[in-house]
């Protein structure tokens, strides 16, 4: 409970200091210039295998990360791309790494928080600005995206040159398929998908997402496992329409490489968010969409009758329409009574254990 309150209270800190420095409204800005001048996508399609049993567990869970922004850079390059670029084009950078409409320009950032005095830094410390500080994030983003390929290469979801001292050119970075960079010579450099009719080939996120800074404010396990769900309401649609989808344990780990805490933690906030809700209905276990394999070969089968783990009895449906809302304001809002609430419980035991002594 301690733990809870605490890391509830970081993230409100943080979310109230992204409002005030307007951060968040500045990359959003940038985001919907690129939109608007662009292609202007209802929705960026990913590649399912991003989420794909591989080497270590998906690629998508491994950008779980309590650090950095690789998970969060990754759709942002993504979501580029797709204003830019039409169906089968292949990607190639066209974006400075600093500077008005840059790569740093779409990531909004707290900045420098002094954790002795309890405060934020200015916008400068140290010869450091909040650029900067942006930029370092990029280049921590591209260095973890790269690094998925340490052991190994054919999955690395960024590939960068180096230069003559062995130092990595961020510039000239390149942005990998949703598999990662494949085990040939040449890599498999981006190219925008479409979106395929086989259920499950790829997965939908609505520009709402990026548009109103939802990208921006949610944590790497919330995005996860509302990409998990995503996922799941394709490859089951009546079934998500009409009684929801779900996870047990066994194919929440072994299928999507999600930890019970983060999913159950994950499915709570998305709800409080107004990003998923209960089924409105649950029938029988043994109702629901047939088994289906997605375009990469692999298969899942969440509705075949088993007995039902206690700790995991929620059907889920994914409402788009929460993600029209703006995220700082709605995530402030449900976090403070969030807040409140333990508070109050930790009041509470203090008072029970108080009686006892």
């Amino acid at each position: 409970m301690a733990d809870a309150r605490m890391s509830n209270r970081r993230r409100l800190r943080r979310l109230e200091q992204l409002d005030k420095n307007g951060s968040v409204e500045a990359a959003t800005t940038t985001l919907k210039g690129l939109w608007e001048n662009g292609r202007q996508p209802d929705r960026i399609v990913v590649r399912s295998a991003l989420m794909a049993p591989g080497e270590g567990g998906p690629l998508l869970t491994r950008l779980v990360l309590p650090r950095g922004v690789a998970l969060r850079f990754y759709l942002l390059a993504l979501f580029e791309a797709q204003c830019r670029l039409a169906v089968g084009q292949r990607w190639e950078n066209v974006l400075p790494m600093t500077g008005a409409g840059s790569w740093s320009d779409l990531i909004a950032s707290d900045g420098a928080y002094d954790a002795k005095s309890g405060t934020y830094m200015r916008g400068t410390h140290g010869g450091r600005k909040e650029e900067a500080l942006r930029l370092r994030q990029v280049q921590g983003a591209l260095r973890t995206l790269q690094g998925l390929g340490s052991e190994h290469r054919d999955q690395a979801l960024i590939d960068m040159p180096t230069g003559s001292r062995g130092q990595l050119l961020y510039p000239s970075f390149r942005l990998m398929q949703e598999a990662g960079r494949g085990s040939h010579q040449s890599p498999s450099i981006y190219t925008v998908p479409a979106d395929h009719w086989a259920a499950g080939a790829t997965v939908g996120i609505p520009s709402a997402f990026f548009l109103n800074g939802w990208v921006q404010v949610l944590s790497p396990s919330e995005v996860a496992t509302w990409l998990a769900l995503r996922l799941l309401s394709k490859w089951a649609p009546r079934a998500h329409a009409t009684s929801g989808v779900y996870l047990y344990g066994e194919t929440r780990m072994d299928t999507f490489g999600l930890r019970r805490d983060a999913w159950e933690d994950g499915c709570q906030r998305l709800r409080e968010f107004g990003l998923i809700r209960f089924a409105q209905s649950v029938p029988d276990e043994g109702e629901g969409d047939a088994e289906t394999s997605t375009a990469e070969g692999w298969l899942l089968n969440f509705t075949e009758p088993r007995p039902r783990e206690r700790y995991e009895p929620y059907r889920y449906q994914v409402t788009d329409q929460g993600l029209e809302q703006d995220a700082i304001k709605t995530c402030h809002r449900e976090l403070t009574l969030r807040q409140l609430e333990l508070d109050r419980a930790a009041e509470a035991r203090q008072a029970r254990e108080g009686a006892h002594v």
